[in-house]
């Protein structure tokens, strides 16, 4: 069954939890969606992890398009969430609001997430006002990482932890059908869940979040540039496809593969006649 902005806000009232993993290309988008994951995040993370940046502001909304449209050609059920990427939706309500519809008509997704909490909501009730359901994200917003100095954990005094509570509360009264929580304590996104009407979804949050999310390189380990406390590697795939590669480059050069089996016939005289 797709998952939609209903499903999730049914899930909430129901207390079912709801899982969310990023894609960034067809093929896994496939794997993810048959393995019936809730939500596909495109994340602006694939500057990170597909195109090799060091932070994610470098991304483009030609880049968030490509990918996204090619996650919604892979996946049928999964609830498909296109982000918003560095200066996309900051310059103005305008922007927003033109930027978030491209990733609905062009790109294919289902819903649009974007970074920050008051300040952005402007562009949230604008968003939601022109049809777009919207995923607001606070905490650790990756897009200002060069303003919080570095990968921190947020909302530590009891001054940020009121703000992100307030932050949190002006996006759902904004119109944003969910919230992604983002390296928080887990006591503080715990309470920030009970206040809230709408879905959120950890990462680096704790277990009391509605759902949560991880970037799929960082859990299978295929990513290892660094690796934040918060992920679990449930495989490790980055090993199995090394030995892989490893694998077919010796026998390559052996003359090993391709063997008779992985080729195809043509008749002797075939051949013969064209000496």
């Amino acid at each position: 069954m797709k998952n939609t902005v209903l499903t999730f806000a049914k899930a909430k009232e129901e207390g079912v939890k709801l899982s969310m993993l990023t894609s960034y290309d067809y093929s896994m988008a496939r794997l993810v969606d048959e393995a019936g994951i809730n939500s596909i995040l495109v994340g602006d993370s694939l500057g990170n992890v597909m195109l090799g940046y060091e932070d994610t502001t470098p991304v483009t909304m030609e880049d968030m398009i490509h990918h996204t449209a090619a996650v919604a050609r892979g996946a049928k059920n999964a609830l498909i969430v296109g982000d918003m990427p560095f200066m996309s939706y900051q310059t103005s309500v305008y922007d927003a609001v033109v930027n978030a519809g491209r990733l609905i008509k062009e790109g294919h997704a289902n819903a649009v997430k974007l970074e920050g909490g008051k300040e952005v909501c402007p562009q949230i009730k604008a968003i939601v006002d022109a049809g777009i359901p919207v995923c607001a994200h606070i905490g650790l917003t990756p897009q200002s990482i060069n303003a919080f100095g570095g990968h921190k954990v947020q909302g530590k005094s009891e001054e940020a932890a009121k703000k992100l509570i307030e932050d949190a509360l002006a996006v759902q009264a904004a119109g944003a059908f969910a919230v992604v929580i983002e390296a928080v304590p887990a006591k503080l996104a715990a309470l920030i869940t009970s206040k809230l009407d709408i879905v959120t979804i950890g990462i680096g949050a704790g277990a009391g979040c509605d759902g949560q999310v991880l970037v799929y390189q960082d859990m299978l380990g295929m990513f290892s540039d660094f690796s934040p406390k918060f992920v679990r590697r449930y495989a490790e795939i980055g090993d199995i496809m090394r030995a892989a590669f490893k694998k077919y480059d010796e026998e390559v050069k052996a003359g090993v593969f391709p063997a008779e089996e992985h080729g195809y016939k043509i008749d002797d005289d075939v051949i013969a006649r064209l000496y």
